[in-house]
């Protein structure tokens, strides 16, 4: 389940508590019920560590996914030592002791977030210590 309402998003509703009475929406056969629910939500904020899995890698940067969140990370905000490298496939961002590309898990830190109609996207560094590829050793 998908809706954004202010910078929040409804990822699943745990418990339907209460459910009104139902309103008949003209011409279209369709009931619309005020219902209170608990749900688990999704709240980014700046600053904000996460985990997440690159989904694209270009020579711009990376696109990585935090739930429904994407988040992008240029590559002027990655390790001043990560180079992106195209002639491998998938292209990637490679470094001494880092390599990421696609399906890789990363560490990033929210730098900025916007908030559209029907969407959210945020901006993250890897640049600051303990970011960046998570190994699954």
């Amino acid at each position: 389940m998908k809706m954004w309402k202010g910078h929040v998003a409804v990822k699943t509703v745990i418990t339907i508590t209460d459910i009104g009475e139902a309103k008949i929406i003209p011409s279209t056969g369709q009931a619309r019920f005020r219902t209170r629910y608990t749900a688990i939500v999704m709240k980014p904020f700046k600053g904000e560590v996460v985990d997440a899995k690159v989904v694209n890698v270009n020579k711009m940067g990376f696109f990585a996914m935090v739930g429904p969140l994407q988040v992008f990370v240029s590559c002027h905000l990655t390790h001043s030592d990560m180079k992106f490298d195209p002639s491998v496939s998938p292209p990637c961002f490679r470094s001494n002791d880092e390599v990421i590309q696609k399906d890789t898990k990363v560490r990033i830190q929210i730098v900025g977030c916007r908030v559209e109609a029907n969407d959210m996207f945020a901006i993250g560094t890897i640049k600051k210590d303990y970011l960046g590829q998570i190994r699954d050793d």
